[in-house]
């Protein structure tokens, strides 16, 4: 059995999984399961549709079909967990996706979580997730920094908009718990958390959380 949780970036974006590779280093530990963050070559640069989410199943699948003897768990890390069913079909290990996981984990922080997305056409996907899952009534609503892939460099700013995203989410839209709409951001979660007080999910973190304690349990 492999000892391997693979986390995907299911976008092209280097600089992405890089931000998600850090996010995941604290959950790093002696005697746990090597935690891998991995590049989807063949997505775009950034998952910013339902086009780009959807376009991205068949090349996961087969990215997690030729690693499925080294794993023994994946992570899709994109907040509207493309190809998530697909995916499971695809190996005999469990898989996360990293909106389940986040909104799941911000159910044990508050009554009612709010989202912070990238950008405005997300969040018709993610509202749609969250309904899905039968979250609906825990779902506060979601505003967007409206920042693409590429402008997420900018760190001072990035910081700003979901701060004032946030501030937003909490007075207006009533939510106790604040997830962060996209993979790579950790970086700002403390920081965050500090300015809204309340509680702030980064949902990577989340998945692999929970990745971590299926590949141990079934060791």
């Amino acid at each position: 059995m492999g000892r391997r949780i693979i986390v995907i970036n299911p976008n092209s974006t280097a600089s992405v999984t890089e931000g998600i590779d850090e996010a995941i280093q604290p959950l790093r530990m002696t005697g746990g399961p090597e935690i891998e963050a991995a590049t989807l070559a063949e997505g775009p640069p950034g998952i910013e549709s339902q086009t780009d989410a959807d376009g991205v199943i068949m090349p996961l699948c087969n990215y997690i079909r030729a690693r499925d003897n080294e794993a023994s768990a994946f992570v899709i890390a994109c907040y509207s967990d493309p190809g998530l069913f697909a995916a499971r079909e695809a190996t005999r290990w469990p898989v996360f996706g990293i909106a389940e996981c986040g909104m799941l984990k911000a159910l044990t922080l508050g009554e009612r979580f709010g989202v912070i997305a990238i950008l405005s056409a997300s969040i018709p996907r993610h509202a749609r997730h969250a309904r899905a899952l039968g979250l609906g009534s825990r779902y506060a609503g979601e505003f967007a920094i409206e920042l693409g892939i590429a402008g997420l460099g900018d760190g001072d700013e990035v910081l700003r908009r979901m701060g004032a995203v946030g501030e937003r989410l909490r007075d207006e839209s009533g939510c106790d718990v604040v997830i962060m709409g996209c993979a790579g951001l950790a970086g700002y979660r403390s920081r965050l958390e500090d300015a809204l007080e309340i509680p702030v999910v980064e949902p990577t973190q989340a998945a692999v959380t929970m990745a971590i304690g299926a590949a141990r349990l079934a060791s």
